[in-house]
């Protein structure tokens, strides 16, 4: 049983608090208002017997207990988050066959959790879910060989197949910890240190390509890698650098203390992440299991991305559908 003044609404506030620092920030967020949300800080504190911001800071800053407490707090509300996602799938048992592919960023975290949910309502069901790159979940979704598919949008509209949005994952570099100056002199080091190229028939591959073409850039071909975790590992061997996503970084967590993410140091520009399924699905699962997808999107991928790399604020988030 939680303490008098621990309450769930609470720990949301305090975890906006810890972000924004601001309590109009922090009240835009829960939606509450300004003086609601130092309420709930008040009340929080006094449960807790101690402080957990410096008030007499602007803006707001944790204290030692704060920064302590909020680690519990991001993980309570991020399990209570996903047990929320859980129950948003409507009942179907009355699918007698799914056949789903799920592009392999989401293979580290997501999909474990979604083929889970998917699988408990999927009581009659003959499932088959497989993992890869984006170009093959689109060919196969042009081939009418899966009935729903999880991959990056290549832009075009597929004949006789809706889009449903999920996320939207800005380009990100990533680069050997310590290895580019920050400010405008990062361009001129990358110009002599090689890129780390995606293999060619990949999407991510074609469109970095592509903006770097728009942008008047060109690095000399060296390296070609089919595998992302094998580029990531060659990065944090400080072989070179490479342009990903926020989802592409996040799933290499075992090379984060070797390598850092970086802002590009040229026009940003983003990918989508879609849903796509036949256009005559008559009934909602599409959108439910989109509905789902996002809910662990944000919990399992966003949160944690965000309090890893805060200035992707705004630009790594979730899209309605």
């Amino acid at each position: 049983m939680l303490m008098k003044g621990v309450t769930l609404r609470g720990l949301e506030v305090f975890e906006a608090l810890a972000a924004s620092g601001s309590v109009a920030q922090a009240a835009e967020i829960t939606d509450l208002s300004q003086p609601a949300v130092s309420q709930q800080l008040r009340n929080l504190e006094k449960s807790l017997g101690t402080d957990l911001v410096d008030h007499g800071k602007r803006p707001m800053q944790l204290t030692s207990a704060g920064r302590s407490f909020l680690t519990r707090t991001e993980s309570v509300l991020s399990e209570l988050r996903l047990a929320q996602s859980e129950l948003t799938v409507m009942d179907l048992t009355h699918l007698t066959t799914l056949n789903m592919g799920i592009i392999d960023d989401f293979d580290n975290d997501l999909t474990p959790r979604l083929v889970t949910v998917l699988a408990e309502s999927l009581t009659r069901c003959r499932f088959k879910l497989i993992t890869a790159p984006s170009h093959e979940i689109t060919t196969a979704m042009k081939e009418r060989r899966l009935h729903i598919g999880v991959s990056a949008s290549t832009g075009e509209v597929l004949d006789g197949v809706a889009e449903y949005p999920l996320v939207r994952d800005p380009f990100v570099l990533v680069a050997p910890r310590g290895k580019l100056p920050k400010g405008p002199d990062m361009l001129a080091t990358l110009e002599g240190f090689p890129l780390l190229r995606y293999e060619r028939e990949q999407l991510i591959s074609r469109q970095i390509e592509a903006h770097l073409a728009r942008q008047k850039l060109t690095f000399a071909e060296r390296f070609e890698i089919g595998s992302h975790l094998s580029l990531m590992a060659l990065v944090s061997r400080g072989i070179g650098w490479a342009v990903t996503t926020p989802l592409g970084y996040m799933r290499a967590a075992r090379f984060h203390e070797q390598v850092e993410a970086h802002p590009l140091p040229f026009k940003p520009f983003s990918r989508n992440i879609s849903l796509y399924a036949s256009a005559d699905w008559a009934d909602r699962v599409p959108r439910d299991v989109a509905h789902t997808m996002r809910r662990l999107v944000q919990a399992q991928i966003i949160d944690p991305a965000l309090r890893t790399l805060p200035w992707l604020e705004g630009d790594l988030r979730v899209l309605d559908g």
